[in-house]
């Protein structure tokens, strides 16, 4: 049987539009997809960037407001940015108005801060060894972070998303913290018996996001949760990350046996020609993260000149691991991926300058995989 398929959505704002037409344009979307059979619609979170996504949890709230039985959550929570209580609070309050329809997913990214490189280092090099493809899907060797070329403005944002002197709590116990405030049994340091209200008792589903076999795929792992795996990404470790989080599972009350998501970034079209027009941007848009500038407008096929070939060597991985085409070509490259992967569910990620040309891929592709005989299940 088909798998299900959700979406990821970043409220991408397009250039010569505005925060609020993003905003706008993320609601419509999440209608449409639940209409579409859609199983889940997940919101990621991005600070300093012109993406509108920076408050997933208020935006969750207004999603769920805005349809009637999608699923809605996060991909994720940036926990280092945010408070174990903050963020069982805000979902408890979410819960309490539409129970029994939240994904609350935490990711490491506000834990990184030790990545950053300084700004007196050089950019790693490009690696020297080409992609492969694996069972029809494109492997590409793995992006250093080392490989951004300018961290000035990642490391001011960090600084900036922190209070002063504050320092994230390691991740794992903070995923163990919000565990314990939804299930009524967290405890201070002091040994301080404290209930989180809302958010005690919540009907949430938890998730935890990776993009390597480290921490995050191994806790899920060990928690007996359900994981997603960053293919859009990193596509060079998806192999590595499912492997990890496989090995180290251990069933659950809920999940006797591990639950897996892969996410892929696409765009559909009636044809290939067309699908790859639209995608022609995308390049653009992911050296603006690289270089260090932060994601930037998305640009207009129609006016954006042609990357340089140095650019082009900068996010080949991920330009290349884009699923563009006519909806037969993606949903059998698709196919491929959750085959390799062993995925339960893909979680797609799309972006287009017309905000019609990303409803129409999304509804291209549910067609063609068939949704409609999905979401049920």
């Amino acid at each position: 049987m088909t798998i299900p398929l959700s979406v990821l959505d970043l409220s991408p704002i397009s250039a010569g539009s505005s925060a609020r037409q993003a905003l706008r344009n993320t609601i419509d979307l999440a209608r449409h997809a639940e209409r579409l059979g859609y199983q889940r619609f997940w919101i990621a979170e991005h600070h300093f960037a012109a993406v509108a996504s920076a408050a997933p949890t208020t935006l969750i709230g207004l999603i769920a407001a805005a349809t009637e039985s999608i699923r809605v959550g996060t991909a994720a929570v940036q926990l280092g940015h945010h408070t174990s209580s903050s963020v069982v609070e805000a979902f408890g309050t979410v819960d309490a108005l539409y129970p029994g329809r939240l994904d609350l997913g935490l990711g490491r990214s506000g834990h990184r801060s030790d990545r950053v490189r300084p700004s007196d280092v050089p950019p790693a090099p490009a690696p020297d060894r080409p992609a492969e493809v694996r069972d029809g899907v494109v492997i590409p060797p793995p992006f250093a972070p080392g490989r951004v070329l300018d961290t000035t403005r990642f490391a001011a944002g960090l600084e900036n998303l922190y209070l002063p002197g504050a320092q994230p709590l390691p991740y794992t116990r903070q995923v163990q913290q919000i565990r314990a405030l939804l299930d009524g049994t967290y405890t201070s340091a002091e040994g301080v018996p404290l209930r989180a209200i809302p958010g005690e008792g919540a009907d949430v589903q938890l998730w935890l996001f990776g993009s390597s076999g480290g921490e995050s795929a191994q806790l899920a792992g060990q928690l007996g949760l359900p994981f997603a795996a960053n293919y859009h990404v990193s596509p060079g470790t998806i192999v590595e990350t499912v492997e990890s989080y496989r090995a180290a599972f251990r069933p659950s009350a809920r999940y006797p046996r591990p639950y897996l998501v892969v996410s892929a970034d696409v765009v559909v079209a009636e044809d290939d020609a067309t699908a790859r027009y639209l995608a022609s941007t995308y390049g653009h848009w992911v050296h603006s993260i690289r270089s260090g500038a932060g994601a930037a407008e998305y640009l207009d096929p129609d006016t954006a000149p042609p990357l340089s070939a140095e650019q082009r060597s900068l996010v080949e991985d991920r330009v290349t691991t884009q699923f563009v085409g006519s909806p037969a070509t993606v949903a059998e490259r698709l196919s491929a991926l959750q085959k390799l992967t062993g995925a339960d569910e893909l979680l797609i990620t799309s972006v287009t300058h017309d905000h019609e040309d990303r409803l129409n891929s999304h509804r291209l592709l549910a067609r063609e995989w068939g949704l409609t005989h999905v979401r049920a299940a």
